[in-house]
This record gives structure tokens, C-alpha cells and sequence, in this order.
């Protein structure tokens, strides 16, 4: 894996490292903090009747957005 350093005022710094969790490495704080969640974090917050009108709405959008950019497609064709 590639590293890259960063530096960080110490206050930023002290921020950061108030965040960070037992036994999680830095890279995972950084990506929790910048709001890339990892699957495990998001396990279990939900109940069953709200994970599937999650599901539901979700598959409500894609299906609207795949009509809107089905028209949107349509009319970049141009000439053939």
C-alpha cells in the first residue's frame, strides 16, 4: 500500500486523535471522518421495516434515474 504523509497543526492533530477508536487504524479514522463509511459501521442500525423501505426507495430512484437519463441519452445521440 502507498503512504503519503500529511502534516497537521497539533491541535488538528489532538482533533483527530480524540476520534479515533480502539484498534482502528489511522487510514480507517481518516475515511470514517471524511465521511466513507465502512460496511461494518453501518451493520445493525437499522430495523428490518426500515431497512426495506430503505431498499425500496432505493430501487424507486434508480428506476427514476435510469427514465431520466434514458431520455437524456436519447437526445445526445445526434446524427448517426
Amino acid at each position: 500500500m502507498r503512504r503519503k504523509a500529511a502534516l497537521a497543526s497539533e491541535k488538528t492533530y489532538l482533533r483527530f486523535r480524540t476520534q479515533k477508536r480502539n484498534n482502528e487504524r489511522s487510514n480507517d479514522t481518516l475515511k470514517r471522518l471524511a465521511g466513507i463509511a465502512a460496511l461494518l459501521d453501518l451493520a445493525g442500525i437499522l430495523d428490518r421495516g426500515s431497512a426495506e423501505r430503505l431498499r425500496r426507495a432505493k430501487r424507486e430512484m434508480d428506476r427514476r434515474l435510469r427514465l431520466s437519463l434514458g431520455k437524456t441519452c436519447v437526445g445526445m445521440a445526434g446524427p448517426q
